[in-house]
């Protein structure tokens, strides 16, 4: 009997699948468990336009991170941090400091966990700084850590 998986199952597959079962697997656990569904025609054709909008919505994802990826390449933010004498700083700059500064010089809303960091920021200067936006999209932006 043809199965199209509902879920990720460890031993059949991943969802929207279509494999083979036996019957009384498929009858007996498969489709009490509501882990699939026969594989008719009608099932089949869902299974189709299901797929077909989740590369549309994907797609568009992934359009929106490479526009913002040319918006932020454009901008510079600036964080301002306690320095002492000889321009030595007392701490680093985080990416929640670097976010929050996003918001408010540019009111972009930049998730803290996406902006990659190579080292701490702990001196007054200008630095390139990653910002993963999709999978395969990763925004350089420009950081300039100033003295308060």
């Amino acid at each position: 009997m043809k199965i199209i998986l509902l879920q990720d199952e460890k031993k059949l597959g991943k969802k929207g699948d279509i494999i083979d079962a036996n019957d009384g697997y498929a009858r007996n656990y498969i489709l009490p468990k509501k882990i699939g569904v026969e594989a008719t025609p009608k099932n089949m054709n869902d299974l189709k336009l299901q797929k077909s909008n989740e590369a549309k919505i994907a797609r568009e994802q992934l359009e929106a991170a490479q526009a913002l990826a040319q918006v932020l390449a454009s901008k510079q933010v600036v964080v301002k941090i306690k320095a002492g004498e000889g321009g030595k700083t007392f701490g680093s700059v985080s990416t929640k400091e670097i976010a929050t500064a996003f918001k408010e010089q540019h009111n972009l809303d930049i998730d803290k966990k996406k902006i990659l960091l190579p080292e701490g920021l702990k001196s007054i200067g200008s630095y390139e700084v990653a910002i993963k936006l999709h999978p395969q999209v990763t925004a350089k932006t420009t950081v300039k850590v100033a003295e308060a």
